[in-house]
């Protein structure tokens, strides 16, 4: 019953403080290490980008053709 005595004090000291440190910077370290981005996802994100400024260029391009066709378009969307 002694070594169980000795050792109550310790394991609370260790459950109350050093535990919930020790968890904090685990997951810390954790999420750092996974939010990096590898070569092939800065290669598909930069895909998706390109992407993204062509599909702009093509939605800028048929507004001005509907301007041009239609200038009141946008009105007459809204309305339905």
């Amino acid at each position: 019953m002694q070594f169980f005595d000795f050792m109550f004090v310790p394991a609370i000291l260790f459950i109350t403080i050093v535990m919930p440190i020790w968890l904090i910077l685990h997951y810390r370290a954790q999420g750092r290490a996974g939010g990096a981005l590898n070569e092939n996802d800065h290669q598909a994100l930069d895909d998706l980008l390109r992407n993204l400024d062509k599909l702009s260029e093509r939605i800028e391009t048929l507004e001005a053709i509907l301007d041009d066709s239609n200038p009141r378009w946008r009105e007459d969307a809204v309305k339905e």
